[in-house]
């Protein structure tokens, strides 16, 4: 976690605002395989949605990340770096969905999140804090903090 945000810091017109802790949680899609480890990074930037995405996919290679090697989806991965939200955007192009696709459904992504983000809303879904509450209606929250 440390060395990507500390390579955030380096984005062209990039700021890091807040960094969450990291979360341990059980994998999810391919349950096989270790732990999840989570974290979230608020970032103000002057880039556009694409080219920080395209900027995020470089930290992933740079960490050692080949997207086309892996065959298993949802399989272990080095580094996983997804733009959650961008504001209060909703984006739809190919390759790049803003919000997340599944982030209402993720315990592992909305903790971190509010840690970073208390107040955040997902656009077309209502505020994070709630969506997390229906999770946890459903299902225990299974997201460890460490440290």
């Amino acid at each position: 976690m440390l060395a990507v945000s500390s390579k955030n810091d380096a984005l062209p017109h990039t700021r890091v605002r807040r960094t969450s802790r990291l979360y341990r949680s059980p994998a999810w899609g391919v349950a096989d395989q270790p732990d999840f480890l989570n974290a979230a990074v608020l970032l103000e930037t002057a880039l556009p949605p694409r080219e920080l995405l395209d900027e995020l996919l470089a930290i992933e290679r740079e960490a050692g990340r080949d997207r086309s090697a892996e065959a298993v989806r949802w399989g272990p991965r080095v580094l996983d770096l997804d733009i959650l939200l961008y504001g209060d955007r909703r984006i739809d192009e190919p390759g790049l969905r803003v919000p997340h696709p599944h982030l209402h459904e993720r315990a592992f992504a909305l903790v971190p999140l509010l840690e970073v983000w208390p107040e955040a809303t997902i656009p077309g879904r209502g505020r994070a804090r709630e969506a997390l509450d229906a999770l946890g209606a459903m299902a225990p929250i299974e997201v460890e903090a460490l440290g």
